[in-house]
């Protein structure tokens, strides 16, 4: 008993000094010690045993009077979240990256009550699975053998929200920010992630940005290739003209199907029938750069099908191709991570610089949790199977472990 206590306790030492190190990193980012502290007080009250992480029970958790100094954080402190994002996403380099490194792109929703909250309108969701009130997030995330990690974030405003200047003012959009499509975002985010030395092999996406153009070329135009989903009807070229590709998914023959693994699930290896054919490039990429199809069949219902564009080296063989399309889901589980361990939906701020100051230090310290789990199975270490992160370092029920 004594020994687990004190392999507690050295544990829990290790975090902390990890964590001292982490947020070392983003010191500099907030000009006074004021909102300094106040910032690792936030991230530390995302990363405990907080019921709701809203300002009200972090200041109670953390030993704060009341939450306004966290509100003032939120809002007009003096601090630009897009230097800590930088400092968020260099840090998953670090620790996360490899060679073969995948860039996901997807959205996700937070239902709101009311009209006021930057962004917020009826719309789709796939939180609710329907139209719902909510403000929409495009996120990037990173992901390897190592582990995933969220890097980037934009908010989406709807074209009701982009063009009335009245509302706008009063959420703080910038002026500069116009209206942007999901895709556009997720162009912007992709344009800004690569920019610099990345470890990214390929990007990934769902249907609603793999049948974009503009983002398949932003991929390729970076030397990225990508895996994207696109839907049934999405024409592609052949050699007798523009095809659908469910027309060319029904004419794979037999042998065109091989049966592998999209990655490890919760039950184990995600086994379907896949089958990929090359086709003719668009526009004037080439040089070494390959152009396929691929298609996913379900093994117990062979009419449920899934359909990719694919494009990268020439030589590059189908079990890869397999490798990043599941590589896919790795965001779903960032979202669900970093929703249900350092309150990515839970804040209660409205306006426009206060989401993406919240969302920001939310992934921060999802980000953390990423490389304690990384640094747990390199130790051979179990992991939360859900969320793929280690439990939090300060989690336990009584509160009494607290950095």
């Amino acid at each position: 008993m004594y020994l687990i206590v004190e392999d507690i306790s050295v544990e829990v030492e290790a975090w902390t000094a990890q964590f001292e190190e982490l947020f070392a990193r983003i010191a500099g980012r907030f000009g006074r010690v004021e909102p300094r502290r106040h910032a690792r007080d936030y991230i530390r009250g995302l990363l405990g045993p907080v019921e709701r992480k809203n300002s009200w029970q972090i200041a109670e958790y953390t030993g704060h009077p009341a939450p306004y100094r966290f509100q003032h954080l939120l809002g007009p402190a003096a601090w630009d979240p897009d230097q800590v994002r930088d400092d968020v996403r260099d840090y998953v380099f670090e620790h996360l990256g490899e060679p073969g490194g995948v860039l996901i792109v997807d959205d996700t929703g937070f239902i709101k009550k009311g009209e006021t909250s930057a962004g917020v309108a009826r719309q789709y969701t796939g939180t609710s699975g329907k139209i719902d009130n909510c403000q929409i997030g495009v996120f990037a995330a990173y992901a390897s053998s190592r582990g995933r990690a969220l890097v980037d974030r934009e908010l989406y405003l709807p074209r009701t929200w982009a063009e009335d200047q009245a509302r706008r003012s009063r959420a703080r959009v910038p002026a500069a920010r116009p209206f942007m499509t999901k895709p556009q975002l997720a162009v912007r985010m992709l344009t800004r992630i690569l920019a610099g030395p990345a470890p990214v092999a390929w990007g990934a996406a769902d249907e609603a940005y793999g049948q974009d153009a503009a983002f398949r070329a932003a991929c390729l135009h970076r030397n990225v290739g990508y895996v994207v989903a696109v839907p049934r009807s999405q024409q592609v070229p052949t050699r007798l003209g523009s095809r659908r590709i469910q027309t060319l998914a029904a004419a794979a023959p037999a042998e065109a199907w091989s049966r592998l693994s999209a990655g490890d699930g919760a039950k184990g290896p995600r086994l379907y029938d896949w089958a990929s054919a090359r086709i003719g490039a668009w526009g004037d990429q080439d040089g070494g750069i390959g152009h396929w199809v691929l298609i996913r069949r379900s093994i117990t219902d062979p009419a449920d099908l899934a359909f990719y564009l694919c494009a990268g080296p020439c030589d590059t063989p189908i079990e890869e191709l397999v490798r990043v399309a599941g590589a896919r889901w790795a965001i779903e589980e960032c979202f669900q991570a970093a929703k249900g361990n350092t309150g990515l939906d839970q804040y209660e701020v409205r306006s426009y610089p206060g989401w993406y100051r919240h969302i920001t230090l939310a992934m921060l310290a999802h980000a953390f949790l990423a490389v304690l789990a990384a640094q747990a199975a390199a130790k051979g270490e179990p992991l939360n199977k859900n969320t793929n992160t280690h439990r939090s370092p300060w989690a336990r029920s009584d509160g009494s472990w607290q950095l």
